[in-house]
Protein backbone atom coordinates (compact mmCIF):
# COMPACT_ATOMS: atom_id res chain seq x y z
CA UNK A 1 0.00 0.00 0.00
CA UNK A 2 1.89 3.31 -1.02
CA UNK A 3 2.05 5.95 2.02
CA UNK A 4 0.97 8.98 1.24
CA UNK A 5 2.13 12.24 3.04
CA UNK A 6 0.46 15.69 2.67
CA UNK A 7 1.81 18.84 4.31
CA UNK A 8 -0.29 20.31 6.38
CA UNK A 9 0.51 24.29 7.19
CA UNK A 10 -0.68 25.58 10.89
CA UNK A 11 -2.65 28.90 10.12
CA UNK A 12 -1.74 31.88 11.72
CA UNK A 13 -4.29 34.05 13.32
CA UNK A 14 -4.47 37.72 11.66
CA UNK A 15 -3.83 40.10 13.71
CA UNK A 16 -6.66 42.98 14.97
CA UNK A 17 -6.14 45.95 13.37
CA UNK A 18 -5.55 48.54 16.48
CA UNK A 19 -7.75 51.10 17.34
CA UNK A 20 -6.75 54.55 16.56
CA UNK A 21 -8.10 56.39 19.89
CA UNK A 22 -7.89 59.85 21.13
CA UNK A 23 -9.14 62.36 23.73
CA UNK A 24 -10.43 65.72 23.81
CA UNK A 25 -10.47 67.79 27.26
CA UNK A 26 -11.06 71.10 27.32
CA UNK A 27 -11.19 73.92 30.84
CA UNK A 28 -13.80 77.21 30.62
CA UNK A 29 -11.01 79.76 31.97
CA UNK A 30 -7.35 80.36 32.24
CA UNK A 31 -6.83 80.57 35.73
CA UNK A 32 -3.93 78.77 37.53
CA UNK A 33 -5.97 75.87 38.97
CA UNK A 34 -7.96 75.68 35.66
CA UNK A 35 -4.99 75.12 33.99
CA UNK A 36 -3.57 72.23 36.37
CA UNK A 37 -6.90 70.47 35.76
CA UNK A 38 -6.46 70.34 32.12
CA UNK A 39 -2.75 69.37 32.43
CA UNK A 40 -3.94 66.52 34.62
CA UNK A 41 -6.93 65.31 32.38
CA UNK A 42 -4.29 65.43 29.45
CA UNK A 43 -1.81 62.93 31.40
CA UNK A 44 -4.58 60.65 32.27
CA UNK A 45 -5.97 60.21 28.81
CA UNK A 46 -2.63 59.50 27.45
CA UNK A 47 -2.02 56.97 30.02
CA UNK A 48 -5.01 55.48 30.08
CA UNK A 49 -4.73 55.34 25.99
CA UNK A 50 -1.51 53.66 25.70
CA UNK A 51 -1.88 51.07 28.54
CA UNK A 52 -4.64 49.87 26.71
CA UNK A 53 -4.58 46.75 24.71
CA UNK A 54 -5.36 46.89 21.03
CA UNK A 55 -5.41 50.90 21.29
CA UNK A 56 -2.96 53.44 19.47
CA UNK A 57 -2.61 56.55 21.12
CA UNK A 58 -3.24 59.26 18.65
CA UNK A 59 -3.37 62.45 21.11
CA UNK A 60 -4.73 64.34 23.18
CA UNK A 61 -6.47 67.48 21.82
CA UNK A 62 -7.25 70.34 24.05
CA UNK A 63 -8.32 73.80 24.90
CA UNK A 64 -7.91 76.33 27.64
CA UNK A 65 -9.70 79.39 28.49
CA UNK A 66 -12.62 78.81 25.84
CA UNK A 67 -16.33 78.42 26.83
CA UNK A 68 -18.28 75.37 25.69
CA UNK A 69 -20.61 77.19 23.62
CA UNK A 70 -18.44 78.26 21.07
CA UNK A 71 -16.95 76.49 18.08
CA UNK A 72 -14.16 78.33 17.63
CA UNK A 73 -11.70 76.01 19.23
CA UNK A 74 -8.21 75.46 18.13
CA UNK A 75 -7.96 72.08 19.67
CA UNK A 76 -11.68 71.02 18.87
CA UNK A 77 -11.14 71.90 14.86
CA UNK A 78 -7.85 70.24 14.97
CA UNK A 79 -9.03 67.07 16.28
CA UNK A 80 -12.23 66.86 13.65
CA UNK A 81 -9.79 67.66 10.81
CA UNK A 82 -8.01 64.53 12.22
CA UNK A 83 -10.95 62.82 11.84
CA UNK A 84 -12.14 63.94 8.14
CA UNK A 85 -8.80 62.68 7.28
CA UNK A 86 -9.16 59.14 8.26
CA UNK A 87 -6.65 59.28 11.18
CA UNK A 88 -8.80 58.69 14.43
CA UNK A 89 -11.74 55.66 15.15
CA UNK A 90 -12.43 56.73 18.48
CA UNK A 91 -13.06 59.78 20.60
CA UNK A 92 -13.08 59.83 24.23
CA UNK A 93 -14.23 62.91 26.48
CA UNK A 94 -15.30 63.64 29.85
CA UNK A 95 -18.84 64.49 29.61
CA UNK A 96 -21.06 66.07 27.37
CA UNK A 97 -21.07 70.00 28.58
CA UNK A 98 -16.89 69.50 28.12
CA UNK A 99 -17.37 68.89 24.11
CA UNK A 100 -20.40 71.03 23.60
CA UNK A 101 -23.10 72.89 25.55
CA UNK A 102 -24.81 74.10 22.53
CA UNK A 103 -27.51 70.77 21.61
CA UNK A 104 -27.16 71.84 17.78
CA UNK A 105 -23.48 72.04 17.60
CA UNK A 106 -23.31 68.71 19.66
CA UNK A 107 -25.55 66.91 17.41
CA UNK A 108 -24.11 68.30 13.85
CA UNK A 109 -20.64 67.30 15.35
CA UNK A 110 -21.70 63.62 16.39
CA UNK A 111 -23.50 62.83 13.24
CA UNK A 112 -20.74 64.35 11.14
CA UNK A 113 -17.93 62.04 13.08
CA UNK A 114 -20.65 58.80 13.15
CA UNK A 115 -20.74 59.12 9.51
CA UNK A 116 -16.95 59.36 9.22
CA UNK A 117 -17.23 55.97 11.25
CA UNK A 118 -15.42 57.57 14.53
CA UNK A 119 -17.35 56.78 17.61
CA UNK A 120 -17.12 59.34 20.63
CA UNK A 121 -17.62 58.09 23.78
CA UNK A 122 -18.48 60.27 26.95
CA UNK A 123 -17.17 58.87 30.37
CA UNK A 124 -19.34 60.77 32.67
CA UNK A 125 -22.59 59.67 30.63
CA UNK A 126 -21.03 56.41 29.88
CA UNK A 127 -22.47 56.93 26.26
CA UNK A 128 -21.00 55.50 23.08
CA UNK A 129 -22.80 57.34 19.73
CA UNK A 130 -22.64 54.24 17.72
CA UNK A 131 -24.56 52.66 20.13
CA UNK A 132 -28.32 52.18 18.92
CA UNK A 133 -29.95 54.29 22.28
CA UNK A 134 -26.55 56.61 21.81
CA UNK A 135 -28.00 59.53 19.93
CA UNK A 136 -31.22 59.70 21.66
CA UNK A 137 -29.73 59.46 25.32
CA UNK A 138 -27.43 61.96 24.22
CA UNK A 139 -29.81 64.36 23.09
CA UNK A 140 -31.46 64.25 25.95
CA UNK A 141 -28.67 65.22 28.22
CA UNK A 142 -27.07 67.68 26.04
CA UNK A 143 -30.23 69.45 26.70
CA UNK A 144 -29.89 69.40 29.87
CA UNK A 145 -26.23 71.19 29.63
CA UNK A 146 -27.70 73.56 27.51
CA UNK A 147 -30.37 74.62 29.82
CA UNK A 148 -27.89 75.04 32.64
CA UNK A 149 -25.62 76.75 30.42
CA UNK A 150 -28.33 79.07 30.31
CA UNK A 151 -29.47 79.40 33.91
CA UNK A 152 -25.50 80.22 34.93
CA UNK A 153 -25.81 83.05 32.57
CA UNK A 154 -28.72 84.39 33.68
CA UNK A 155 -27.82 83.89 37.07
CA UNK A 156 -24.29 85.82 36.08
CA UNK A 157 -26.38 88.61 34.01
CA UNK A 158 -28.68 89.33 37.23
CA UNK A 159 -25.70 89.79 39.25
CA UNK A 160 -23.97 92.32 36.79
CA UNK A 161 -27.07 94.44 36.57
CA UNK A 162 -27.55 94.43 40.24
CA UNK A 163 -24.09 96.08 40.77
CA UNK A 164 -24.30 98.38 37.93
CA UNK A 165 -27.59 99.77 40.07
CA UNK A 166 -25.68 99.66 42.84
CA UNK A 167 -23.82 102.24 40.65
CA UNK A 168 -20.51 99.54 41.00
CA UNK A 169 -17.83 99.38 38.42
CA UNK A 170 -17.00 95.34 37.91
CA UNK A 171 -15.70 93.69 34.64
CA UNK A 172 -13.22 96.29 34.23
CA UNK A 173 -10.01 95.06 33.61
CA UNK A 174 -8.02 97.51 31.38
CA UNK A 175 -8.32 101.47 31.15
CA UNK A 176 -5.69 103.72 29.89
CA UNK A 177 -3.93 106.00 32.33
CA UNK A 178 -5.36 103.76 35.40
CA UNK A 179 -4.21 101.19 37.48
CA UNK A 180 -6.68 98.40 37.93
CA UNK A 181 -6.48 95.98 40.71
CA UNK A 182 -8.86 94.13 43.60
CA UNK A 183 -8.63 96.90 45.89
CA UNK A 184 -9.17 99.46 43.68
CA UNK A 185 -8.87 101.60 40.27
CA UNK A 186 -6.19 104.26 40.70
CA UNK A 187 -4.44 106.89 38.34
CA UNK A 188 -0.98 106.25 36.72
CA UNK A 189 0.51 109.13 36.53
CA UNK A 190 2.75 108.47 33.93
CA UNK A 191 -0.34 107.88 31.77
CA UNK A 192 -2.67 109.74 33.08
CA UNK A 193 -0.28 112.85 32.06
CA UNK A 194 -0.39 111.49 28.46
CA UNK A 195 -4.54 111.40 28.74
CA UNK A 196 -4.02 115.39 29.60
CA UNK A 197 -1.67 115.51 26.80
CA UNK A 198 -3.79 114.21 24.51
CA UNK A 199 -7.62 116.60 25.77
CA UNK A 200 -5.43 119.56 25.48
CA UNK A 201 -3.82 118.54 22.49
CA UNK A 202 -7.44 118.26 20.75
CA UNK A 203 -9.20 121.14 22.93
CA UNK A 204 -6.32 122.96 21.15
CA UNK A 205 -7.23 122.09 17.61
CA UNK A 206 -5.21 119.40 16.94
CA UNK A 207 -6.22 116.73 14.94
CA UNK A 208 -6.48 113.10 16.30
CA UNK A 209 -4.57 111.62 13.45
CA UNK A 210 -1.93 114.32 14.09
CA UNK A 211 -1.65 113.37 17.72
CA UNK A 212 -1.66 109.23 17.25
CA UNK A 213 1.18 109.68 15.35
CA UNK A 214 3.27 112.00 17.67
CA UNK A 215 2.44 109.48 20.34
CA UNK A 216 3.41 106.15 18.11
CA UNK A 217 6.59 107.75 17.41
CA UNK A 218 7.58 109.07 21.16
CA UNK A 219 6.78 105.38 22.39
CA UNK A 220 3.62 105.78 23.88
CA UNK A 221 1.63 102.55 23.46
CA UNK A 222 -2.07 101.99 24.62
CA UNK A 223 -3.02 99.75 27.45
CA UNK A 224 -2.29 96.61 25.89
CA UNK A 225 0.69 97.88 24.01
CA UNK A 226 -0.49 98.54 20.29
CA UNK A 227 -0.61 101.95 18.31
CA UNK A 228 -2.51 104.57 18.11
CA UNK A 229 -5.56 105.11 16.11
CA UNK A 230 -8.79 107.51 15.23
CA UNK A 231 -10.92 105.31 16.42
CA UNK A 232 -8.82 104.61 20.25
CA UNK A 233 -8.10 108.72 20.53
CA UNK A 234 -11.93 108.74 19.90
CA UNK A 235 -12.73 106.01 22.41
CA UNK A 236 -10.09 107.77 24.77
CA UNK A 237 -12.06 111.89 24.16
CA UNK A 238 -15.15 110.59 24.92
CA UNK A 239 -14.27 108.36 27.69
CA UNK A 240 -16.25 109.96 31.03
CA UNK A 241 -14.44 107.29 32.96
CA UNK A 242 -11.42 109.98 33.19
CA UNK A 243 -14.30 112.49 34.98
CA UNK A 244 -14.25 109.82 37.66
CA UNK A 245 -17.45 108.35 36.58
CA UNK A 246 -18.65 105.78 35.11
CA UNK A 247 -21.42 104.67 32.66
CA UNK A 248 -22.30 101.37 33.32
CA UNK A 249 -23.71 98.51 30.64
CA UNK A 250 -22.64 100.22 27.60
CA UNK A 251 -22.31 96.71 26.03
CA UNK A 252 -23.95 93.59 26.64
CA UNK A 253 -23.82 89.92 25.63
CA UNK A 254 -26.35 88.77 23.34
CA UNK A 255 -26.97 85.30 24.12
CA UNK A 256 -25.20 82.65 26.28
CA UNK A 257 -25.00 80.63 22.93
CA UNK A 258 -22.79 83.28 20.92
CA UNK A 259 -21.83 85.56 23.50
CA UNK A 260 -21.21 88.66 21.02
CA UNK A 261 -20.50 91.85 22.83
CA UNK A 262 -23.18 94.21 21.40
CA UNK A 263 -22.76 98.12 21.93
CA UNK A 264 -26.20 99.03 24.05
CA UNK A 265 -28.95 101.07 21.95
CA UNK A 266 -31.61 101.33 24.63
CA UNK A 267 -32.02 97.22 24.84
CA UNK A 268 -31.02 97.30 28.53
CA UNK A 269 -30.87 100.39 30.85
CA UNK A 270 -27.65 102.07 31.64
CA UNK A 271 -26.83 103.80 34.93
CA UNK A 272 -24.56 106.60 35.44
CA UNK A 273 -22.26 106.80 38.11
CA UNK A 274 -20.61 109.92 39.80
CA UNK A 275 -17.29 109.78 41.89
CA UNK A 276 -16.38 106.08 41.48
CA UNK A 277 -12.68 106.86 41.23
CA UNK A 278 -10.30 109.60 40.88
CA UNK A 279 -10.38 111.73 38.10
CA UNK A 280 -8.04 112.66 35.81
CA UNK A 281 -9.64 115.70 33.83
CA UNK A 282 -12.00 118.41 34.76
CA UNK A 283 -15.81 118.78 33.97
CA UNK A 284 -14.58 121.78 31.20
CA UNK A 285 -11.95 120.01 29.70
CA UNK A 286 -14.45 117.09 28.93
CA UNK A 287 -17.30 119.32 27.76
CA UNK A 288 -15.11 121.21 25.58
CA UNK A 289 -13.59 117.96 24.24
CA UNK A 290 -17.31 116.81 23.37
CA UNK A 291 -18.09 119.80 21.54
CA UNK A 292 -15.12 119.63 18.95
CA UNK A 293 -16.03 115.62 18.61
CA UNK A 294 -19.84 116.82 17.93
CA UNK A 295 -18.83 119.63 15.79
CA UNK A 296 -16.34 116.93 14.02
CA UNK A 297 -18.56 114.39 13.47
CA UNK A 298 -21.56 116.64 12.34
CA UNK A 299 -18.81 117.84 9.42
CA UNK A 300 -18.31 114.44 8.22
CA UNK A 301 -22.27 113.15 8.46
CA UNK A 302 -22.70 116.58 5.79
CA UNK A 303 -19.76 115.56 3.49
CA UNK A 304 -20.65 114.07 0.06
CA UNK A 305 -20.46 110.36 0.39
CA UNK A 306 -18.19 109.16 -1.89
CA UNK A 307 -19.02 107.57 -5.43
CA UNK A 308 -17.42 104.01 -5.92
CA UNK A 309 -14.57 103.81 -8.46
CA UNK A 310 -13.64 100.80 -10.58
CA UNK A 311 -10.40 100.89 -8.04
CA UNK A 312 -11.98 100.72 -4.90
CA UNK A 313 -10.11 97.22 -2.46
CA UNK A 314 -8.12 96.49 -5.70
CA UNK A 315 -4.72 98.78 -4.66
CA UNK A 316 -2.12 97.86 -2.38
CA UNK A 317 0.93 99.08 -1.36
CA UNK A 318 3.87 96.80 -2.47
CA UNK A 319 5.99 98.85 0.48
CA UNK A 320 3.87 98.11 3.63
CA UNK A 321 1.47 95.66 2.13
CA UNK A 322 -1.61 97.65 3.69
CA UNK A 323 -4.48 98.76 1.26
CA UNK A 324 -4.98 101.74 -1.06
CA UNK A 325 -7.60 104.54 -0.19
CA UNK A 326 -9.05 107.23 -2.60
CA UNK A 327 -9.01 110.90 -1.35
CA UNK A 328 -9.85 114.12 -2.69
CA UNK A 329 -7.33 117.22 -2.99
CA UNK A 330 -8.31 120.46 -4.46
CA UNK A 331 -11.42 118.49 -6.35
CA UNK A 332 -9.21 116.04 -7.63
CA UNK A 333 -8.86 112.69 -6.88
CA UNK A 334 -6.06 110.40 -5.68
CA UNK A 335 -5.06 107.32 -3.98
CA UNK A 336 -3.13 107.08 -1.38
CA UNK A 337 -1.49 104.18 0.76
CA UNK A 338 -3.44 103.92 4.20
CA UNK A 339 -0.46 103.69 6.45
CA UNK A 340 1.26 106.65 4.45
CA UNK A 341 -2.12 109.02 5.26
CA UNK A 342 -2.38 107.86 9.07
CA UNK A 343 1.34 107.84 10.06
CA UNK A 344 3.00 109.65 7.65
CA UNK A 345 6.40 108.72 5.55
CA UNK A 346 7.92 107.51 8.92
CA UNK A 347 5.74 104.72 8.40
CA UNK A 348 5.48 104.19 4.60
CA UNK A 349 6.92 106.29 1.90
CA UNK A 350 4.56 105.42 -0.60
CA UNK A 351 3.61 108.10 -3.02
CA UNK A 352 -0.10 108.82 -3.66
CA UNK A 353 -0.94 108.23 -7.62
CA UNK A 354 -3.87 110.40 -9.27
CA UNK A 355 -6.60 108.87 -10.21
CA UNK A 356 -6.31 109.96 -13.79
CA UNK A 357 -3.04 108.21 -14.05
CA UNK A 358 -4.38 104.76 -12.95
CA UNK A 359 -6.99 105.70 -15.70
CA UNK A 360 -4.65 105.86 -18.18
CA UNK A 361 -2.56 103.22 -17.34
CA UNK A 362 -5.36 100.86 -16.59
CA UNK A 363 -7.10 101.70 -20.52
CA UNK A 364 -3.59 100.86 -22.01
CA UNK A 365 -3.48 97.15 -20.01
CA UNK A 366 -6.85 96.71 -20.57
CA UNK A 367 -6.50 97.74 -24.58
CA UNK A 368 -9.92 100.01 -24.04
CA UNK A 369 -10.48 103.61 -24.86
CA UNK A 370 -12.27 103.89 -21.54
CA UNK A 371 -13.12 101.54 -18.47
CA UNK A 372 -15.38 100.81 -16.12
CA UNK A 373 -15.89 99.13 -12.67
CA UNK A 374 -17.68 95.80 -14.11
CA UNK A 375 -14.59 95.81 -17.00
CA UNK A 376 -11.77 95.90 -14.50
CA UNK A 377 -12.99 93.79 -12.19
CA UNK A 378 -13.74 91.28 -14.80
CA UNK A 379 -10.20 91.32 -16.24
CA UNK A 380 -7.86 92.77 -12.66
CA UNK A 381 -7.52 90.97 -9.69
CA UNK A 382 -5.42 93.10 -7.76
CA UNK A 383 -3.16 96.29 -8.42
CA UNK A 384 0.13 96.71 -6.82
CA UNK A 385 1.82 99.93 -6.22
CA UNK A 386 5.49 99.31 -6.05
CA UNK A 387 8.56 102.24 -5.41
CA UNK A 388 9.72 104.30 -8.56
CA UNK A 389 6.21 104.89 -9.76
CA UNK A 390 5.82 101.27 -10.95
CA UNK A 391 2.28 99.42 -10.97
CA UNK A 392 1.67 96.41 -11.45
CA UNK A 393 -1.85 94.48 -12.66
CA UNK A 394 -2.33 91.18 -11.82
CA UNK A 395 -4.66 89.61 -14.25
CA UNK A 396 -7.55 87.31 -13.81
CA UNK A 397 -5.02 84.23 -16.19
CA UNK A 398 -2.53 84.56 -13.40
CA UNK A 399 -0.62 86.98 -15.62
CA UNK A 400 1.24 90.68 -14.30
CA UNK A 401 1.99 93.75 -16.61
CA UNK A 402 4.14 95.92 -15.13
CA UNK A 403 3.27 99.76 -15.69
CA UNK A 404 5.50 102.94 -14.87
CA UNK A 405 3.71 106.31 -14.58
CA UNK A 406 5.20 109.49 -14.29
CA UNK A 407 4.92 112.85 -11.87
CA UNK A 408 3.17 115.78 -13.61
CA UNK A 409 5.05 119.06 -13.38
CA UNK A 410 3.83 121.16 -10.92
CA UNK A 411 2.72 123.88 -13.60
CA UNK A 412 0.65 120.65 -15.13
CA UNK A 413 -0.78 119.84 -12.04
CA UNK A 414 -2.39 123.29 -11.61
CA UNK A 415 -6.18 124.08 -12.47
CA UNK A 416 -7.26 127.29 -14.38
CA UNK A 417 -8.92 128.33 -11.05
CA UNK A 418 -5.74 128.05 -9.16
CA UNK A 419 -3.91 129.87 -11.69
CA UNK A 420 -6.20 132.73 -11.43
CA UNK A 421 -5.41 133.13 -7.70
CA UNK A 422 -1.81 133.02 -7.96
CA UNK A 423 -2.01 135.38 -10.54
CA UNK A 424 -4.54 137.63 -8.55
CA UNK A 425 -1.94 137.17 -5.37
CA UNK A 426 0.94 138.17 -7.64
CA UNK A 427 -0.75 141.42 -8.36
CA UNK A 428 -1.66 142.30 -4.81
CA UNK A 429 1.89 141.99 -3.70
CA UNK A 430 2.88 144.36 -6.94
CA UNK A 431 0.63 147.21 -5.95
CA UNK A 432 1.76 146.96 -2.06
CA UNK A 433 5.64 147.29 -3.32
CA UNK A 434 4.78 150.16 -5.63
Amino acid sequence: MERVVERVDALIPAQPKALRVCAYARVSTGKDAMLHSLSAQVSYYSKMIQSHNGWMYCGVFSDEAVTGTKRERAGFQHMIEECRQGNIDLVITKSISRFARNTVTLLQTVRELKSLGVDVFFEEQHIHTMSADGELMMTILASYAQEESLSASENQKWRVRKAFENGEIINLRFLFGYDITPDGIRANEVDAAIVREIFARFNGGESMSSICRDLDARGHKGVLGGTWCAERMRNTLSNEKYLGNALLQKRYRNNHIEKKLLPNRGELPMYYAEGTHEPIIDQATFDKAQERLRILAQQTSNRKKPTHSAFSGLIRCGLCGNTYKRVTYRKKHYWNCTTFQTKGKSECAAKRIPEETLEVLTCEVLGEGSIDSDMVRSKITAIRAEKNNVVVYCMDDGSEIVKRWKDRSRAESWTPEMKEKARQRALQARRKKE
